[in-house]
Parts: structure tokens; sequence; C-alpha cells
């Protein structure tokens, strides 16, 4: 079975590395949209038409059995279009707020997101849902999704940058759990961490979609225990600009990158 995993940039990489820890024997395809990076910065209507008709095109050229929409800001918009468009299931990613409600004892954390993510409608709703008894602390960054893309392209990232985009939290007594509610924010778990201290449980979504692709899969596929991994590629739109980017890649199984267009 094969698996497409999209995302804007390489954050959409903590959610295939997830992917291929639970189900290794699956084929994956890694696609980013880097010539319009960042989502979080476009127009509504301008993400889900691009989203829409790049996966059209990519699921007709790569014929995948699955698609994991491995990006927040264009999970909560443009999954109802994705899903009257192709022919396929396709999954998205939102934040794990149920979960951090779960985990919380002290019933007050966090979410990190993208500035759009976390003031769109779709979020308010799934406090509402499954938080309504917590106070949460909404916070939008940029910066940090681009702190993640050149932590992985190679690049040092100093905990003053990441203190900066936390600066709002970083006097909160009580706040214990923090959701990363952007696929970008688990490439830099090891600084958020630092900054935030050990007393907060950084939560995303990773585990939870890999189960649920695991189970739309498991029906019409033959487990074979023990099987090796099998290949993946990637594919970008823009050839990027930093070659230690592509040993990076290697890193996550990815054994070529190709432009798509």
């Amino acid at each position: 079975m094969h698996v497409l995993v999209f995302d804007s940039g390489v954050g959409g990489l903590s959610i295939l590395e997830e992917l291929q820890r639970v189900s290794p024997q699956r084929q994956y395809s890694y696609l980013f949209d880097n010539l319009y990076f960042p989502y979080g910065e476009l127009e509504d209507q301008q993400l889900i038409t691009r989203v829409v008709q790049l996966l059209s095109k990519a699921v007709n050229q790569f014929k995948p059995d699955l698609v994991v929409i491995a990006c927040n800001s264009a999970s909560t918009l443009s999954l109802p279009s994705l899903r009257e468009t192709l022919s396929i299931p396709v999954v998205g990613v939102v934040p794990a707020i149920k979960s951090a409600a779960n985990e919380s004892l002290t019933r007050h954390f966090g979410v990190l997101a993208t500035p759009g993510t976390v003031e769109r409608t779709y979020t308010e709703q799934l406090i509402a849902d499954f938080a309504n008894d917590c106070r949460v602390e909404l916070l939008g960054s940029t910066l940090l999704v681009q702190l993640a893309e050149q932590k992985l392209a190679g690049e040092t990232i100093a905990l003053s940058d990441i203190e900066q985009a936390l600066a709002p939290w970083l006097l909160l007594e009580d706040l214990d759990c923090v959701v990363l509610g952007c696929t970008h924010f688990p490439l830099l778990k090891e600084e958020l961490q630092q900054v935030l201290g050990n007393n907060v449980c950084l939560v995303d979504s990773g585990a939870a979609i890999a189960n649920r692709v695991d189970s739309l899969l498991l029906d019409s596929e033959a487990q074979a225990s023990g099987q090796k991994k099998a290949e993946a590629y990637a594919y970008c739109t823009m050839h990027p600009a930093n070659s230690t980017l592509l040993k990076q890649l290697q890193s996550y199984q990815l054994s070529s990158l190709q432009l798509f267009s």
C-alpha cells in the first residue's frame, strides 16, 4: 500500500517518521509545497485552491491508496474540498487538544500553532468540545515554523529565539501541557522542552495519525511481520537552496528528492 504525505514544508516529516515507525512495510511519498511555504500566511481560499489542485495532480500521478495532510493549516481548511474531489481516503492533522485535556492535571494547557490555526473557528470548536473545563492558552508563531525549517537544513538554533517565541507563556506557573499544533514543532521538541521545562508535557498528533492510517489500510492489505522498510521518495515544488536539506531528508528514509510541478 502506498501513502502520500503532504505538507507545505518539512514539518510533515514528523508525521512521516511516525507512520514509518508503525508500518515500515508500506511505500511512502512525501510532497512538500515549498513554493507556497508557509501555508499559515495564505488567505483561506488561496490555500484551499492550491491544496486541492496540487493534490489532485499528485494523486493522479503517484496513485497512492491514502493521503495524509500533515499540516494543521491545510487540514482545518481544505479537508472537506479534498474529500469531495479525491476518491481515496484523506486523513488530516488537527491540534491534539483532546489528548492535552486528558493529560493536564492542572486543567491549564497551551496550544502552540501557526497564527492562522489559533485564530480559526475549528480550533475554538475543538476546545469547546474537548476542553471546556480547562483554561487554554493560544499562541501563534511563524518564527517557530521558520526555525524548524532552519534546523532541518542544518543550521544551529539559538534557545534565545525559542524563548522569544514562547515569551508570553514563560511566567505562567501552572501550565502543564503544550499542544504542538503545527507539524513543524515536533522537530523542535528538544529545544521547546528545554525552554518550557521538564514539568511541561508536549503533546502532538503523530501517533494518533499513524494509528488512524493503520486502521484504514489494514483491511485492504496483508501484513508481513519483519518485512523490510519500503523505499520512500520526496517531491518538492521548488528546488531547495540548501544542500544540507538533502542529507537530512535521507535520515527520514527518503531515497531521492524530485521536482513536482
